[in-house]
């Protein structure tokens, strides 16, 4: 046994300790670590939960933007609706989405993710099935709502219960993981409704209705069968023996993300405001709102932009495959270079500069070929900026109650910009150029990339301030409720 670099730097107050989140002091003796006990527990939640939290995410976002392949598919003919008509029934999913983020964030630990990430599944699993078997448009609006309703508190709620399990420097791979999924979802959705559309007439439904009902059964059935696969925290996990209970709990103490007195993570009304003052969860709100415009706008629309370009419907379901499955691969990659080199605001910067580019070639050119390998620069890049987005938003704001309170912050103020990206490319820009959405979302990309830059500098300015204070301090000095406002917690930049 000996100390791992990242143990030795973790338990060093004088170096760059993150644990804020509780009162010790400069005398603390560091814990030594067995690196065969440090690689088994990981790989134990990277093979018990990571898989179950990915294909949450992939089937939400796949039942979320399959109305984009229905479309296609001749929904909007059938149902006969307009542009206008179309963005509603977009609009309408968004906004009990929002609404539910916050309430289902700070309800999550009372209640249990266990016990509720699987009922919201099982319950939109239903929803998304019964939109196969609507015959008008108010149908499908009620579907909807129900819809958002029940998805609202997935992605934070899921990024929340990551951040429970593992170290900061080791989330975003991870979160980049399951939200990979969403790449790999618009691939998969493709793939799945240029095969499903092939079954139309069957039981005397079309095509687009069995996208809904197969995909939705699928969804239903892999919820009742994750109330068996998801444990409710670390201390709880089945597949960990004691030690290895203990191991990880000791790993999230240090990294300031559990407290070690537990009242300081038990609710609070106080922390929910305090996360409200977060300058760093404010300027990251900026980016999530524009990165869920561009994200959103590309998600619902990819099929009906590649078909503008020339392609027939099924075609255009096969050409929307190859963009989303190089995001896949890019920010996987991405996410392994975020955490090894601990360098999240980079990684941000970067691939904002993608999306500004894919946008910049899509606006320049009329021509086909290179319209659409833009899409190859704009889908990598938002699926890149979104899991590295959330990682840092998570990172840097802690204890529970004020970390739930800042990642729903987020995630409204980026469901907002997927409102913003229905009316965009719905109805207040003409296919096939899309002007005024391409313009918006080139503008809104560059916003990206200085709102990104200027975080990474505020986190940066507060971490040299930190270490002059703690030249100046012991830690038993603190108040142990600052939480990542104490100069023992470091931000990750």
């Amino acid at each position: 046994m000996e100390r791992s670099p990242s143990q030795s730097s973790s338990s060093d107050p004088e170096k760059h300790n993150t644990s804020g989140a509780a009162g010790s002091d400069r005398s603390e003796s560091p814990i030594l670590v067995d690196h065969a006990l440090e690689k088994r527990v990981w790989r134990k939640l990277d093979f018990y939960v990571l898989p179950v939290v990915a294909i949450f995410y992939l089937l939400s976002f796949l039942d979320r933007t399959n109305l984009g392949n229905a479309r296609v598919a001749g929904l909007q003919k059938d149902l006969k609706m307009d542009n206008k008509q179309y963005s509603i029934a977009l609009t309408v999913t968004y906004v009990p989405y929002i609404v539910a983020e916050l309430p289902s964030n700070l309800l999550l630990k009372t209640v249990g993710p266990n016990l509720m990430l699987p009922t919201m599944l099982a319950l939109w699993g239903i929803v998304t099935t019964l939109q196969g078997v609507v015959k008008t448009y108010s149908g499908l609006l009620a579907a909807r709502f129900f819809l958002g309703l029940l998805e609202g508190g997935v992605f934070p709620g899921l990024v929340l219960y990551l951040s429970c399990f593992y170290p900061r420097q080791k989330l975003q791979w991870r979160i980049s993981a399951f939200f990979s999924a969403a790449s790999l979802s618009g691939a998969f959705s493709g793939l799945l409704a240029f095969g499903i559309i092939n079954m139309d007439g069957i039981g005397n439904k079309p095509g687009w209705s069995w996208i809904f009902i197969l995909e939705g059964l699928f969804t239903f059935l892999f919820g009742l069968l994750s109330f068996f696969l998801l444990p409710r925290t670390p201390a709880h996990a089945y597949f960990f023996n004691d030690k290895e209970k203990n191991y990880v709990m000791t790993k999230l103490r240090e990294d300031g993300i559990e407290g070690r007195d537990p009242s300081i993570d038990a609710f609070s009304w106080r922390e929910v405001g305090q996360a409200f003052t977060l300058p760093q969860v404010w300027l990251l709100a900026v980016v999530l709102f524009c990165d869920g415009t561009v994200l959103f706008g590309l998600a619902y629309f990819a099929p009906s932009i590649v078909q503008g370009l020339g392609y027939t419907a099924s075609r255009a379901q096969l050409m929307t495959v190859p963009p989303f499955a190089v995001a896949f691969v890019t920010a996987t990659i991405s996410a392994w270079i975020s955490d090894r080199y601990r360098c999240r605001g980079l990684i941000l910067i970067l691939s904002s500069l993608m999306c500004v580019i894919g946008f910049a070639m899509f606006l320049g050119s009329t021509k086909h070929n290179v319209q659409y390998g833009s899409l190859f620069f704009s889908i990598p890049g938002t699926y890149i900026v979104a899991p590295t987005l959330s990682t840092w938003l998570a990172n840097n704001a802690t204890p529970h109650t004020r970390r739930a309170t800042a990642i729903a912050i987020g995630f409204i103020l980026t469901n907002s910009g997927g409102i913003l990206a229905t009316w965009l490319l719905g109805s207040l820009s003409a296919p096939p150029r899309y002007t005024k959405a391409t313009i918006t979302l080139l503008i809104f990309s560059i916003v990206m990339v200085i709102f990104s830059g200027l975080n990474w500098w505020y986190l940066w300015d507060q971490n040299k301030k930190k270490r002059a204070m703690r030249a100046t301090m012991t830690r038993s000095q603190e108040d142990p409720k600052l939480g990542d406002r104490s100069a023992w917690f470091e931000y990750n930049l």
